[in-house]
C-alpha cells in the first residue's frame, strides 16, 4: 500500500509542475488572465493532495523509523 500512495503522490507532483509550468507559460504571453488565475487554483488543489498523499506515506511506512 505504501508503494502505491508513494507512486501516487510522485505522479500527483509531476502533475503540479506540468499545471506551474504552463500557468506561468500563459502568463507570459499575456494571454486570458482567468485561465491562469484557474490554473495556479489547480496548483494549489493538487499541491494539497501531493501533501496528503505525502503524509499517508509517511504514517503507513511508520515515519521512517
Amino acid at each position: 500500500m505504501s508503494s502505491f500512495t508513494t507512486l501516487l503522490a510522485l505522479i500527483v507532483m509531476g502533475l503540479v509542475v506540468l499545471v506551474l509550468i504552463r500557468g506561468l507559460f500563459n502568463m507570459l504571453q499575456g494571454k486570458d488572465a482567468n485561465k491562469s488565475n484557474k490554473l495556479m487554483q489547480l496548483r494549489v488543489m493538487l499541491q494539497a493532495i501531493a501533501i496528503a498523499l505525502i503524509m499517508l506515506t509517511l504514517w503507513l511506512t511508520g515515519g521512517g523509523r
